[in-house]
């Protein structure tokens, strides 16, 4: 109690741990000379201590505070170790404060560092009075707001520890000393000390390689379905196996150590493995684990179940092909109830056995088609008395269906009547119009299969073609067709004709030509009238025309002759180069005015793709006559036009090789399965 000390020499403790080891801690004495005393803290232990009595201690307080009080310095009780307090003498040690006049207790622990500072700052606020009054907190309160000062640091440190350490492999001392100057950590080691602060980046560390470890785990785990779909794929070599077994078979495996890793120390998860980043292959004993094994178990069910599902589609299939119940063109609802059942539906999805029966009708839709082909072909008296334009009355379609009514292969096409008359309409046109487009084999077709072998197996080099088209003697005959309704085309021939020498040649750039004509003027179907003979393939045609009628017959004439070269080898007509020309006679006075039949006759060239000459653009006067310069001119142009033909046309030449003997294999085999290689070639090589 006393107020006045000599603490001459003396040092200033801080810890117990400096009692004997003062040269191992700095060392501060207190000044010197005499020490004057302010005021007082008396401490009140409030825990329950061993071998103690409170109410002793209460006693020896009550003395204490007489001697302190005879000294008119200010006092403040302190109750400590309040986190332990026993709440009797908390209350005991309040009531002692309050018998006693202005004495102010402070709940305190040290421990928890709560009202420390409160406890000096009230002492100093009663000592210097010209300080602002300090708010006394009970203890509870206090541990309340020190717990969420310590709570928000904590959380700022934490924070700053997160976004400082990434990896699992950073030291303390390194961290430590790049948080230094960072608020967040020196405001926590403030409160919560060094120690606690090393603990929390010591958890932080542990986590974070805890989830580099399950990160490495997920990937191994990922990895061994395909590792065991790579080396055990086969359902019978596992069936019967445990894990245990498994582990050993798997390695026995070639590519066993693509997949694995053996590690000379386990388990893998606490050897430097984990950090060995470039080896992504799975560490052995990682089978030893419950996941290991269940996704074995689950590679083995995964098996069993994809031969049990490929089980289910061979029965569902057999059960589709040996149903009567199935016929072409039976939707899926009507023969579902027919051929499922509860084991089907077991093991996969109706989406699948849709499929399968999509195929399976696919399949057997082509073959009735293929059969209802040939029945049509053992009928072929049905359609000889038909028109010429291969379109059947209703009653001759009844009068067909009929007589088919009764086999078998016209009534399996029953659900599929519109395709079954559809095909019955094609093979009429095939009947009448036979091509490669129109047969029932197309795109098969054996005409087609013969043309793709000739022109890939026989096509001579471009230069000798060349060089045989310009020795070849027929480059300087030019076959001209003149068709004109009424003499027309009789008349101009004859006025060419005046034009040739006395050979029937003409002379074109300074070169002799032979020159052949032919004059059509009636129905080009008729052979009379074709365009072409086997003595004579046009290179060129002059269509005249003086009037709408004449017209007319130009551009029929010109459409039957295309339509009868359709689908053949030699359909060059179609491409045949066409002059359209107007001629009239001197007064006419069939009414038509000359302007109208010159747009009528450019109407008609732009449809037919054709030269259009009229008298003024031509030179042609108002007679039936054409100069001699336009004549060479069309001349030139269709003998430039038969050299192009002819240059385009030199890589299937060779199809006419063998004709008699291709249409004859053509005939006989349509349609069927063959090696034209085996086939074909002998026959091409013989000839």
């Amino acid at each position: 109690a006393a107020t006045k000390l000599a603490s001459a020499e003396k040092l200033m403790y801080f810890c117990t741990d400096q009692l004997g080891l003062e040269q191992d801690f700095e060392q501060k004495q207190m000044p010197d000379g005499k020490l004057l005393v302010d005021g007082f803290l008396l401490c009140i232990d409030v825990s329950r201590g061993m071998n103690r009595n409170f109410d002793d201690q209460l006693k020896f307080v009550s003395n204490l505070y007489n001697q302190l009080a005879k000294t008119k310095k200010p006092i403040v009780v302190v109750l400590t170790k309040c986190d332990e307090g026993v709440e009797r003498y908390i209350r005991d040690a309040h009531t002692f404060a309050l018998s006693k006049k202005n004495l102010q207790v402070v709940e305190t622990s040290a421990r928890s560092n709560v009202n420390i500072d409160l406890a000096f700052s009230t002492l100093v606020q009663l000592i210097d009075k010209s300080r602002g009054k300090t708010k006394i907190i009970p203890y509870f309160e206090a541990l309340k707001q020190q717990s969420q000062q310590i709570a928000a640091a904590k959380d700022k440190y934490e924070w700053l520890v997160s976004r400082i350490v990434k990896n699992h492999n950073e030291t303390w001392s390194n961290v430590s000393r790049k948080m230094q100057s960072s608020p967040e950590y020196q405001d926590y080691v403030y409160l919560e000390g060094t120690q606690k602060a090393k603990k929390l980046f010591l958890q932080h560390v542990h986590r974070l390689k805890q989830e580099h470890i399950e990160r490495r785990r997920k990937m191994y785990l990922a990895m061994l379905p395909q590792a065991f779909e790579a080396l055990i794929p086969d359902l019978d070599e596992i069936d019967h196996l445990s894990c245990v077994k498994a582990e050993k078979l798997l390695e026995t495996k070639p590519d066993f150590l693509k997949w694995f890793i053996v590690l000379e120390e386990t388990p893998w998860d606490a050897t430097s493995h984990i950090d060995n980043m470039e080896n992504e292959r799975i560490p052995f004993d990682l089978m030893e684990t419950q996941p290991a094994e269940q996704l074995y178990e689950a590679h083995l069910e995964k098996l069993r179940n994809e031969r049990k599902r490929a089980e289910m589609r061979r029965a569902f299939k057999e059960n589709l092909e040996t149903s009567p119940f199935i016929t072409p063109g039976k939707p899926w609802e009507e023969a579902r109830s027919f051929i499922m059942n509860e084991d089907f539906y077991m093991w996969l999805e109706e989406s699948i056995y849709m499929d399968i029966y999509s195929k399976h009708q696919k399949q057997i839709i082509e073959k009735a088609k293929e059969e209802f082909q040939e029945l049509l072909l053992e009928y072929s008296e049905l359609f000889y008395e038909l028109e010429l334009d291969a379109k059947p009355s209703k009653e001759k379609m009844g009068v067909i269906q009929d007589v088919l009514g009764e086999e078998q292969r016209f009534k399996a096409l029953q659900k599929l009547q519109a395709e079954r008359d559809a095909l019955i309409l094609k093979h009429i046109h095939f009947v009448y119009h036979p091509t490669k487009e129109t047969c029932p084999s197309c795109p098969v077709c054996v005409d087609s299969k013969i043309e793709h072998l000739i022109s890939s197996r026989f096509i001579r080099p471009s230069e000798r073609n060349q060089k045989n088209l310009l020795s070849d003697s027929n480059i300087d005959r030019i076959n001209l067709v003149i068709l004109g309704k009424d003499g027309l085309a009789r008349e101009l021939a004859n006025e060419i004709r005046a034009l040739c020498t006395n050979d029937d040649k003409y002379v074109i750039e300074g070169k002799m030509y032979e020159l052949s004509l032919r004059p059509i003027e009636g129905n080009v179907r008729l052979p009379v009238n074709s365009f072409q003979t086997p003595t004579f393939q046009p290179h060129g045609c002059l269509c005249l025309y003086n009037s709408k009628e004449s017209l007319s017959y130009v551009v029929e004439s010109i459409e039957k002759s295309r339509e009868s070269t359709i689908g053949r080898r030699d359909n060059h007509l179609v491409h045949l180069p066409l002059t359209l020309i107007l001629v009239n006679k001197r007064g006419d006075t069939s009414g038509e005015t000359l302007h109208s039949l010159i747009q009528q006759g450019q109407q008609i060239a732009s449809k037919l793709q054709c030269v259009f000459l009229d008298p003024a653009s031509a030179g042609i006067g108002y007679g039936r006559n054409i100069n001699e310069k336009q004549i060479s001119q069309v001349l030139k142009g269709l003998l430039d036009s038969k050299r192009n033909l002819n240059l385009v046309s030199s890589t299937s030449s060779i199809k006419d090789l063998a004709d008699v003997d291709l249409r004859i294999v053509m005939c006989l085999m349509c349609g069927d399965p063959f090696n034209a290689d085996d086939i074909l070639l002998p026959i091409l090589q013989s000839q």
